[in-house]
């Protein structure tokens, strides 16, 4: 096996300008925001983001003007509300947006990776989606019964943020975890894919449970640790939200030169992501700490 261990820099100067990226996690919880904020800093842009329910990640990227573009299911704060800095850009026309149903966008990534350009979803009668051009009818050829279809969710990179992961990019889940979400999908799906994990754990454990393993070695092109990488989102059985600044962002969105000082604090302001936990009062760090799985 190929060793894959990077530093999150060198992962995140695989995404180029002009990319589009599926972006994964689910809501606030395993938002890959060690990546987003250094490809911030790389100075990434026109990059169309694809997503699932998506929320900090989208929000940040497009605050700090690297995206043109996003497709998905819903951006937002979650109990905080919308995203703030996604809204105003899409009211001023700066990102355009094309949404899909959960399932419609579901459909479209595992067409991506089952190597499709398309599958079918039974239709959803009476929505704007219905009759968009690039939601397409067709005859069950079995049964008669009409259907629509939904393109393969085609990307340039996948980024994801998981946790735990060995050097050579097999990609573990806990043994208890959530699984509301399509990060699985989305990895089966990419061509270029990068995980950032809260730990690298020696290959012997992935041979010792190999049944965890949920992306194989194969399918992963970079991995890099970044412990607390979703923060101040959440990672199933690592560590929880951290409520008040989560509340701290969505009250600097509300003005675009505010949010414009929190990245100037939180992304340019410490060199890396080592720097910007280094910020963080480890106190709170630790009262974030889920219990530990084995």
């Amino acid at each position: 096996m190929k060793r894959k261990l990077t530093s999150v820099a060198e992962a995140a100067a695989l995404v180029s300008d002009g990319d589009a990226v599926a972006l994964g996690g689910s809501l606030l919880r395993r938002q890959p925001l060690a990546l987003s904020r250094e490809l911030i800093r790389q100075g990434r842009r026109d990059l169309t983001l694809l997503t699932w329910a998506s929320s900090l990640a989208t929000d940040l990227l497009v605050a700090a003007g690297c995206v043109s573009a996003w497709e998905g299911i819903y951006v937002g704060m979650w109990w905080q509300g919308g995203a703030p800095n996604f809204r105003r850009a899409v009211e001023q026309g700066r990102v355009r947006t094309t949404d899909f149903s959960e399932s419609f966008m579901t459909a479209r990534f595992r067409a991506a990776a089952m190597g499709l350009p398309f599958l079918p979803v039974v239709p959803i009668r009476g929505t704007e989606m219905s009759a968009r051009d690039d939601i397409r009818s067709v005859t069950c050829p079995y049964t008669g019964v009409e259907l629509q279809t939904v393109s393969a969710a085609t990307t340039d990179v996948t980024v994801l943020h998981a946790y735990a992961g060995d050097e050579y990019g097999n990609i573990v889940w806990p043994v208890h975890r959530d699984s509301d979400d399509i990060d699985l999908i989305m990895g089966a799906a990419s061509t270029t894919l990068i995980v950032s994990v809260e730990r690298v754990i020696p290959h012997s454990e992935v041979v010792r449970r190999p049944n965890l393993t949920y992306i194989p070695h194969t399918k992963v092109t970079a991995v890099c640790e970044a412990p607390f990488g979703a923060y101040p989102g959440s990672c199933d059985t690592v560590y929880d939200e951290h409520e008040d600044e989560i509340a701290a962002w969505a009250a600097a969105g509300r003005s675009e030169e505010d949010f414009a000082r929190y990245i100037d604090r939180t992304v340019h302001g410490v060199p890396d992501h080592a720097a910007f936990l280094a910020a963080v009062d480890p106190d709170l760090l630790s009262s974030l700490k889920a219990g530990t799985d084995d």
